[in-house]
Parts: structure tokens; C-alpha cells; sequence
């Protein structure tokens, strides 16, 4: 009872709260002046709908937390007249408990509230606190949109596992699981990713081989390049 949902149709509304817990609404008057805690997350281009919606409804001391990518705290305080706005940045694998959440918040959020929110943003994953708004931008273009990336590069490497003559059952576990044993033993240990590279590869073996080609094509570069490219739509996208 201490969970309400607010859908944009009846039938929505209806529809979840045959399966999931909680109080569903479709109409803001029956719900949003009664929350401590609002969180906004609909698509960015539905925020300004959604304020339409509810502006008159917002009473002083509700903590907003926003999950709209690109949505900047100034325009939602302009248009709810708020001042205790969180926004967050969390990625897909949240969806399973082990995504990351960059968050920041204003001057006017307290201790306990920015601690209770963390909390909550803690059932989905790991959480990072950042000081300036401008690294959510960061974040999206690192661990919001990083779970692409990965699924790029694990993608090539299962159609070269077919190339190599592995079924396609048998090359989406041989890629998925040296991604998830690889990434599992670099949190075990204290060590840099150059480290454990040098430990696979030995002079003149098949991982230099490999390592020499994508030195070759620049895919670090690349990669870093990319990021900044994500980096610099997430900015444009927010003004």
C-alpha cells in the first residue's frame, strides 16, 4: 500500500495490478498530492505532458526522483516549482538487480532523504553518488548505454565463433561465458585490466595476435571515441 503507480490509461492501470503489488492510478488526483517520494519515469518526450499533469497537484516537500534521460533538474524544478530533485541514471541490467546508478541531487534534498532514496536505488545494483549534474551525462554514456557496447563486441566475437565452425547454441556460450568468468575474476582481484591481459597473452601466442590486429585498427581508440560520441548526444539532448 505504500507503492502507488500512476498509468496513463485505465486499462493500463488495470492491467498491472493484476500481477504486480502495489496501488495503481490513471488519474494524478487520487495519488500525487499523497506521495512522499515521486519518481518520474516516463521517455523524455513525454516529460512535459506528464508536468502538465500533475503541476497543480505537487505539494511543498515531495523529493522528486527522476529517471528521464536527458531531463535536467532545472527544468524540472521550473516546471513543478520544486526544489528537492534527485536524478538518477541507472542501466539494463538493473532490471535484474545487477545494473549501476549514477545519481545527483540538490542542495535542498536532507541526508535522510538522499540516503532513502539510494536505498531504493540499491535493489536494482551498485549505486555511484556524483557531486556535479553535468557527469549523469557521463554516466549515460558509460553505464547507461555501456550494456550496448558489450553486447557489440560479444556479438562479433560469437560470429567469429561461427565462422570458426561452432554452432550457434554452442558460440553464445563459449562467448557469454568468457565475458561473464572474465568480468567475475577482474572484481576478485586487484588488478588492471592490462594486468590480466598480459596474463593471457604471451609474446608471439594467439591473444598477441589478436591484440596486434585491434591495435592495428585503432579499436581502443575507437572505442573511447564512441563513448564521446554518446557523451556529446546525451548534452545535446538535454539542452
Amino acid at each position: 500500500d505504500n507503492l502507488m503507480i500512476l498509468c496513463r490509461t485505465y486499462e493500463k492501470a488495470n492491467q498491472l495490478s493484476q500481477t504486480h503489488e502495489g496501488r495503481f492510478f490513471s488519474d494524478p488526483r487520487l495519488c500525487v498530492s499523497e506521495a512522499d517520494l515521486l519518481i518520474l519515469a516516463v521517455k523524455p518526450q513525454d516529460s512535459a505532458r506528464l508536468f502538465d499533469e500533475i503541476r497543480d497537484l505537487v505539494q511543498p516537500g515531495q523529493v522528486y526522483l527522476s529517471i528521464m534521460a536527458g531531463v535536467r533538474i532545472a527544468s524540472i524544478g521550473q516546471a513543478l516549482g520544486a526544489d528537492k530533485i534527485i536524478r538518477a541514471m541507472p542501466n539494463l541490467p538493473a532490471q535484474i538487480g545487477a545494473g549501476v546508478t549514477a545519481f545527483t541531487s540538490t542542495d535542498a534534498v536532507t541526508r535522510i532523504e538522499l540516503v532513502m532514496v539510494q536505498n531504493l536505488l540499491s535493489t536494482t545494483g551498485k549505486t555511484v553518488y556524483v557531486e556535479r549534474e553535468e557527469m549523469i551525462d557521463a554516466s549515460t554514456a558509460i553505464s547507461g548505454s555501456g550494456p550496448a557496447y558489450v553486447y557489440y563486441f560479444m556479438n562479433a566475437m560469437m560470429e567469429a565463433a561461427k565462422q570458426m565452425g561452432f554452432s550457434e547454441s554452442e558460440a553464445e556460450l563459449l562467448v557469454s561465458q568468457t565475458f561473464t568468468g572474465a568480468v567475475d575474476l577482474y572484481n576478485k582481484a586487484d588488478l588492471s585490466c592490462e594486468n590480466w591481459i598480459a596474463k593471457v597473452a604471451s609474446k608471439g601466442g594467439t591473444t598477441e595476435a589478436a591484440l596486434q590486429v585491434f591495435r592495428e585498427t585503432a579499436l581502443h581508440e575507437d572505442i573511447v571515441a564512441g563513448a564521446n560520441a554518446a557523451l556529446a548526444r546525451a548534452r545535446e539532448l538535454g539542452k
